[in-house]
């Protein structure tokens, strides 16, 4: 089983603050040393993610660094190409580029940049930034981007590309991502429909390279039950897909009601929109939290992460655990036996 851990420092709904960090460096540099595969740094509207992942890549070895995810409209393509280029010096090659379109709530409100095309700009993008990493001059005449001076990115280049992973929740765009990345991070997506959403990656990369290999990547929330506050357990874990549904924009909901969860979905913003919070957030089942999260016993959450991957995930990533370094040495040593 592929593990990865996220790391938040300082950002939304944080586990990792600014003021502890160094904590959360002792804690990547753990989940290192027992093999997790990378780690993965957010960014939304608390801060910026790139200095945290400059941080992580001077301070570990072998570890993959990436972002999970930056926005495709508050930075330029060679910004962020400028930005990936330094930090793959840093970490001698083992950068991950995570991408997403975001949504108008943060791009307008928090950014203040019109949010359109969001998918049209993710193609472009990826295609300047692919350029600018390779070392070719870059001329791009496209529908939102015009380049005509062949500028060079400029550097002395561990390597020649960058694995490229979007953050992709409607068809369009997973068939999208299939065809321009090397992978996907859905979020809140049933371990059910992981093959569906192979399917619709395969359609893309059919149409470039039908043997290209892509990498699922759910970000998988993992609860351990104890016993002494489980029903707060449950109970937060379903505020959380809540807030997704009736706070978040259009996104995810409507993914929801595309994998199933259409009754579910529905009485939630029903109730949502009259103001009762409580029967909102009782609408979401245990079943539902069960299908896209792990929650369970220390000794049964291994098994329900593999479960998980022999349906089709094939790098699974986990909010690095709260707690102190014992804590999370314990988790992950369970996790990757």
């Amino acid at each position: 089983m592929r593990l990865g851990i996220l790391a938040q420092f300082g950002g939304v709904r944080n586990e990792t603050s600014a003021q502890d960090w160094k904590l959360g460096i002792d804690k990547i540099k753990l989940a290192e040393s027992l093999g997790v595969e990378c780690v993965m740094v957010s960014e939304a509207w608390g801060l910026s993610a790139i200095p945290w992942m400059s941080l992580i890549a001077t301070q570990t070895n072998s570890i993959q660094i990436g972002s999970c995810i930056l926005n495709s409209f508050s930075r330029s393509p060679a910004a962020l190409a400028q930005e990936f280029a330094s930090l793959d010096v840093l970490s001698n090659g083992r950068m991950i580029f995570g991408l997403g379109a975001s949504g108008a709530n943060v791009i307008e409100h928090f950014h203040g940049i019109d949010y359109q095309k969001p998918l049209r700009r993710m193609r472009e993008y990826i295609d300047i930034f692919k350029i600018l990493i390779s070392g070719e001059k870059l001329f791009y005449d496209g529908e939102i981007y015009k380049l005509e001076r062949g500028f060079r990115l400029e550097y002395d280049r561990p390597r020649n590309y960058i694995p490229i992973y979007i953050a992709s929740l409607t068809p369009k765009s997973i068939k999208q991502s299939g065809e321009i990345a090397d992978g996907i991070f859905p979020i809140h997506w049933p371990k059910e429909q992981f093959s569906s959403l192979r399917t619709g990656l395969q359609e893309g990369a059919d149409l470039v390279d039908s043997s290209k290999s892509l990498t699922i990547a759910p970000q998988t929330r993992l609860v351990v039950l104890n016993g002494d506050d489980d029903e707060s357990k449950w109970l937060q874990s379903k505020q959380l897909v809540h807030y997704y549904i009736n706070r978040m924009g259009t996104f995810y909901w409507e993914a929801l009601i595309r994998n199933g969860f259409e009754e579910e979905v529905q009485s939630s913003r029903e109730a949502w929109e009259a103001r009762d919070v409580d029967k909102s957030i009782n609408a979401i089942t245990n079943e539902m939290i069960e299908s896209m999260q792990v929650i369970g016993t220390i000794e049964e959450i291994r098994d329900k992460f593999i479960e998980r991957s022999n349906l089709g995930a094939d790098l699974q990533l986990i909010q690095m655990p709260a707690g102190d370094l014992e804590y999370t040495e314990k988790i992950l040593k369970t996790l990757l036996n």
